[in-house]
């Protein structure tokens, strides 16, 4: 299959340092661009480790049953968390392990070689980094590689990796199994709020989705930087599976970072945005961020379920009734939406406020 020169772009993002080579040139170097300048701002010990224990658990096989019990857990999950871990059993334990087998692999070749697939400055798909906008700007230490998926017109071949000579094949497995899995919470979201199984899906269009593979290489300095800045997802729902032993997702609660702690073979998913505004507020997208450590590198893989382009989100009238409040957000047509997140720097929940209706 050839790459679509018609496949939508979504944004733009000036070149940035490829932080894998600064540790491996000289590991006790972190570039001033790197050094977060607010006190607040900088990654503190946790004061909150005892709820890491009480992040949801979700029981897929029990949840795509329509098990009432499990959707009412659903329900209080995206209302006062936002994130849950879900234990894999659609997801075959061998697909896991594949695609983090091909993407340590990729990670650890010369970056001559990754670069053949290097994000160029006009898109945000390849390998690179995204949301640099400014050279001023504090940078995270992080690289990634970028691709839509889904639907597969919107595939741009040429930033898909052929090192691993399996990793092209990885990838399409691995985000088909996801997808299936996404589906499947989304239709059980349509039913806690209020519709019938299939319209939430429905309301989708066309249910786009994209891969990030994340690589956080270890840092000398974890206490004056971040992986990822803080942020709310932008999709619907995201689905992330992070390595069994490495620590690094943390999540806001309660106005302390929370770090979610892996659970071998379970993906983590949260709110986006576009489900905060279908709820009218009721789920939220919740701040997330990714701090380092000295010890050892890290890799995650984030699958975002995103509304087509020409979707309108605004809160379902059910919501808004049932909620017992006004209508909190304004309508947006996704697309745009989506292509005004990518002109910023990530920053919290600010973009959400930009479609906030003030009280």
């Amino acid at each position: 299959m050839a790459s679509n020169p018609d496949a939508p772009a979504y944004g733009s993002s000036l070149p940035a340092p490829n932080v894998q080579e600064i540790v491996r040139s000289d590991p006790l170097l972190v570039p001033e661009r790197y050094l977060i300048r607010n006190e607040e701002d900088l990654p503190k010990c946790d004061h909150m480790s005892h709820l890491s224990s009480e992040v949801p658990i979700i029981d897929f096989s029990l949840l795509s049953k329509g098990h009432k019990e499990e959707l009412k857990k659903l329900d209080l999950a995206c209302k006062e968390w936002g994130f849950f871990q879900l234990n894999a059993d659609g997801v075959a334990t061998e697909v896991l392990q594949a695609i983090k087998d091909a993407a340590a692999e990729f990670f650890e070749l010369e970056l001559e070689e990754k670069n053949k697939i290097a994000m160029p400055p006009d898109d945000i798909q390849g390998y690179g980094h995204t949301h640099v906008v400014s050279e001023e700007q504090i940078l995270d230490w992080s690289d990634s590689l970028s691709l839509f998926v889904y639907p597969s017109r919107y595939r741009k071949l040429k930033f898909w990796p052929t090192t691993p000579k399996e990793f092209k094949e990885v990838i399409e497995v691995y985000s088909s199994e996801v997808r299936k899995v996404g589906e499947e919470l989304l239709r059980s979201l349509s039913i806690i709020m209020g519709m019938e199984r299939d319209t939430l899906l429905g309301l989708h269009k066309e249910l786009l989705q994209a891969l990030r593979v994340n690589y956080y290489p270890q840092c000398c300095m974890p206490d004056k930087v971040l992986g990822l800045s803080p942020h709310s997802d932008k999709s619907s729902i995201t689905i992330l599976m992070q390595e069994d032993n490495a620590t690094g997702l943390q999540i806001r609660q309660a106005g302390e970072w929370v770090l979610v702690k892996p659970i071998p073979n379970a993906l983590v998913v949260n709110v986006g945005d576009a489900i905060e505004i279908w709820s009218n507020g009721k789920y939220k997208s919740i701040e997330h961020r990714v701090v380092t450590t000295e010890s050892k590198a890290r890799l995650s893989y984030a699958s975002f379920l995103l509304p087509n382009d020409d979707v309108e989100v605004e809160p379902f009238d059910y919501m808004v009734e049932s909620t017992g409040s006004v209508r909190m957000y304004k309508k947006v047509r996704y697309g745009d939406y989506l292509r005004q997140a990518f002109k910023k720097k990530i920053d919290g929940k600010a973009h959400i406020q930009t479609v906030k209706i003030e009280s």
